[in-house]
């Protein structure tokens, strides 16, 4: 329970009981429960756009959007715009790309990219409201996409020591499987598009290995904020 405790902490700006976990070791057996913790975060955008989408669809998604930033702390976009500023300045330097993502400001990549997600999921909200299985979609998408972290983090070189390389350690395939067929159970009945969800984590596992060779915090929060707006759009796919 402690380490679930601690993943929450870590992933969420959830108010919750102190726990006297920390360190390396501490956010590596914790990161077993992201995709419980992702479970925990859809519940709560289900609700916030259920509420909303009473009124209006429109409304429902907005509440939904605002939901996902303020329950995580905008952690991930933050990460996000930090590694689209890097891949849009760096120019394929390694040295140059860790030194920009190091960087606290935000430059111009980092703002479109920050727009353009945030735009692609509200319009996505909007459209997923038209179809039966909304709620139930929305409470697997955040889980799917922090199965990612858990992934990319026990399989790719750390870029350098932080936060990703705390979350590392020898792959657990077993882990991963059992977290699959479950994610991937659930949505068989409620939203067949999310099946392809082993794409998109693979697909920005490819990413990160050929384009940035490795990964980081920042790739980690750019992966699940990517990963969850495309599966918004896998979700609306009537398979």
């Amino acid at each position: 329970m402690r380490n679930l405790i601690f993943a929450l902490q870590f992933l969420t700006r959830l108010p919750l009981p102190g726990t006297s976990s920390a360190g390396a070791n501490a956010l590596a057996a914790a990161a077993k429960w992201f995709p419980l913790v992702g479970l925990i975060i859809g519940a709560l955008l289900a609700a916030a756009h259920a509420l909303g989408a009473r009124v209006d669809p429109w409304l429902g998604a907005l509440l939904a959007t605002i939901a996902w930033i303020a329950i995580t702390g905008a952690l991930h976009l933050d990460g996000l715009a930090d590694l689209a500023d890097a891949l849009g300045g760096a120019h394929r330097d390694p040295a140059k790309l860790l030194a920009i993502m190091r960087d606290p400001h935000t430059g111009v990549f980092g703002m479109i990219a920050l727009w353009t997600i945030l735009s692609a999921k509200l319009v996505l909200l909007m459209l997923l409201a038209r179809q039966p299985n909304a709620l139930w979609a929305l409470l697997l998408i955040p889980a799917w996409a922090r199965l990612g972290p858990l992934i990319w983090s026990q399989s790719l070189p750390p870029l350098r020591e932080g936060l990703g390389q705390h979350c590392a350690r020898t792959p657990q395939w077993t882990l991963w499987l059992i977290w699959i067929a479950l994610l991937g159970t659930a949505s068989w009945y409620v939203a067949p598009g999310l099946l392809l969800a082993p794409l998109v984590l693979t697909a920005w596992w490819l990413f990160l290995k050929r384009r940035v060779g490795g990964m980081n915090g920042d790739c980690l929060g750019a992966g699940i904020e990517t990963s969850e707006a495309l599966l918004l759009g896998l979700a609306l796919l009537q398979l």
